[in-house]
Parts: C-alpha cells; sequence; structure tokens
C-alpha cells in the first residue's frame, strides 16, 4: 500500500512539474523547419508575446521584474528589447545605458524562462554598428536558447538588395559565436514588402525568419494576402511588431480587423508580438503613467484598452 501511495505521489509531483514548465523548458533550442518555427524536436511553435517600447524613451520598464509579470500574468512566451539606434539618447551616442536596459530584459527572460528578441529597432542601415552590436551579444548570449537576434527593426527607403547584403554582413558576424539561434530579417518599406523577399531570398544560412509588422485599423486584407503568399512561396515569417490601431501608433482600435489578422497567424503557426510597454498619450502605449516600472499592474487601473486587449489574447493563445 504504501508502495502505492508513493508512486501516486511521485507521479503527482511529475504531472505538476510538467505543467509548471516553461517555454523554454517545453521548447528549447528553437529551429525553423521549412517556414515553420519549431522546437527542439522539430514540432511546430508559436511564440506570442509583447515588445518593450523605445529604450530610450521608456527605460524605465526595462527590468526583470517587468519582465516577469509579462510572463506571469500576462502569459507572454517571448518579449522584445526594442534598442533604439536613432532619437535621441540611442544606443550609438549612449551605449553603455543600451546595452544596460538591454541586459536587464534578457536576464529577466532567461530568468522568467521565456524567448526574448534583440532588437536593432532603427529605420536606417547602420551596418558596422550592428555588425559590432550583435557580434557583442552573440559572444555573452549565443549560449541561451532564449535569445532571438531582430538585426533591423524597420527599414523604410532601404532597397531589398542592399538589405540583403547588410543581413548577410551581421548574421556571418552572430554565426561567428553562435550557430543557431534564431536570425530575424527586416524587408523595405516598414516591414511590408515581403513579397520582394519571396521574390529572392536570402540564401547560405539557416534558423532565420522573416518580419512583416502591421497596425490592424491600416494594414488590412493586401498585407495579410501578401504575407499569406510570401509563406506559400516557402518564406519563413515572423511578426515581430503588431498592434490594432493606425500606423501612427494612435488612432481608434480596430478589434475585427486585429482578429482577423490573428485568425491568420494562428492559422498558418505564425509567432506575434505586440507594440508596446509603454506609457505615452497614444493608444499603442499599453499602460498609464502612473503604472509602476516593475509590474503588477493593476488591468482595471493604468492598463490602457490596448494593453487590455493584448493581455486578454495572450492568456487566451498561451494558456
Amino acid at each position: 500500500m504504501m508502495k502505492k501511495l508513493l508512486l501516486l505521489l511521485f507521479s503527482t509531483l511529475l504531472t505538476a512539474g510538467a505543467f509548471a514548465a516553461t517555454p523554454v523548458q517545453k521548447w528549447g533550442q528553437l529551429q525553423v523547419v521549412g517556414t515553420q518555427l519549431c522546437d527542439r524536436h522539430a514540432k511546430p511553435v508559436v511564440l506570442r508575446g509583447v515588445s518593450m517600447g523605445w529604450h530610450n524613451f521608456w527605460p524605465r520598464f526595462y527590468n526583470q521584474q517587468a519582465v516577469s509579470w509579462l510572463a506571469k500574468d500576462w502569459h507572454a512566451t517571448v518579449v522584445r528589447a526594442a534598442m533604439g539606434t536613432i532619437n535621441n539618447d540611442n544606443y550609438i551616442d549612449n551605449p553603455q545605458h543600451a546595452l544596460g536596459c538591454v541586459e536587464r530584459v534578457i536576464d529577466g527572460a532567461v530568468k522568467s524562462g521565456i524567448y526574448v528578441i534583440i532588437d536593432w529597432h532603427s529605420h536606417k542601415l547602420q551596418t558596422a554598428e550592428a555588425v559590432k552590436f550583435f557580434g557583442m551579444m552573440a559572444r555573452k548570449y549565443g549560449n541561451r536558447p532564449n535569445v532571438i537576434y531582430e538585426i533591423y527593426n524597420e527599414p523604410v527607403e532601404d532597397s531589398w538588395e542592399s538589405l540583403k547584403d547588410y543581413a548577410r554582413q551581421v548574421i556571418g558576424e552572430i554565426r561567428k559565436y553562435d550557430a543557431d539561434n534564431i536570425v530575424l530579417i527586416g524587408c523595405p518599406h516598414w516591414d511590408q514588402d515581403i513579397d520582394k523577399v519571396a521574390a529572392s531570398p536570402l540564401t547560405g544560412f539557416t534558423n532565420i525568419m522573416y518580419t512583416v509588422h502591421f497596425y490592424a485599423a491600416t494594414h488590412k486584407q493586401e498585407l495579410r494576402d501578401r504575407m499569406v503568399n510570401a509563406i506559400r512561396a516557402g518564406v519563413p515569417v515572423f511578426v515581430s511588431e503588431s498592434a490594432g490601431m493606425e500606423a501612427s501608433g494612435d488612432g481608434p482600435l480596430n478589434a475585427a480587423e486585429w482578429q482577423r489578422w490573428i485568425d491568420t497567424m494562428e492559422r498558418l503557426h505564425v509567432s506575434w508580438v505586440n507594440w508596446s510597454v509603454s506609457d505615452k498619450d497614444e493608444t499603442c502605449s499599453m499602460l498609464l503613467p502612473q503604472a509602476k516600472s516593475t509590474g503588477n499592474w493593476n488591468i482595471n487601473s493604468v492598463v490602457k484598452p490596448w494593453g487590455k486587449m493584448v493581455r486578454t489574447a495572450l492568456r487566451k493563445y498561451n494558456p
């Protein structure tokens, strides 16, 4: 009888441990198989989470406690550290501040057992600086399965050929130190011209994906169709920034159009990240200024409508 009780207790503990497993414990080293993001066993994975706002505007949210809250309460399986390399107090001008912010988010993600996107948040090519930065990140964090590199947030005027050349240089530097973590590559025109990628994808590298960004009140069926067609053509897509309002980050939310995007991404097993953890007076900022820097955000008093929508969706799709 005692043996049966011990076996039952052991089985219960194993079951509880399985439910408590973090995303990184469950999925481990990510890989790209065909067009699909997959876990260590080549089974499809969809990451869903939240992007921090620009580090040089909202550094107060770049801390381990905020990341922990997003993982535990919002059920985010990935966070994105949007390291600004342009505008005031950016990485180029103040690298130590930027690195401190980004590393706190990375360390928080590792501690919470979720994935983290290291995002070169820019709208212009800064090749030499990016090569040096991502080499440094790969040397320091390349042994962590948590890490995903986003090497260029949103190209605006750059041609796809120039972006391919940029990607070769940056990925080449990353791969000197990190052979397998996922690399996300931006495409022209605010990450919308994914059709140009499909016509001439980058070759010679593994575990790379291409980013699409959308703001649902502006970007509707035409961009969805472009993304779907690119995936059908063999392009692995990762939606590293998305939101429910206009492309300006402001204006009314379009919940119906945002749900159409979610339905499409879920059907195709495309990962998606929502913009942003910030407290600006605009629709896409998820928090009010009185929200604490370290999480524990009361959903009824300091989380704005967009933040409530995101939290509800993440808790639904990342149960």
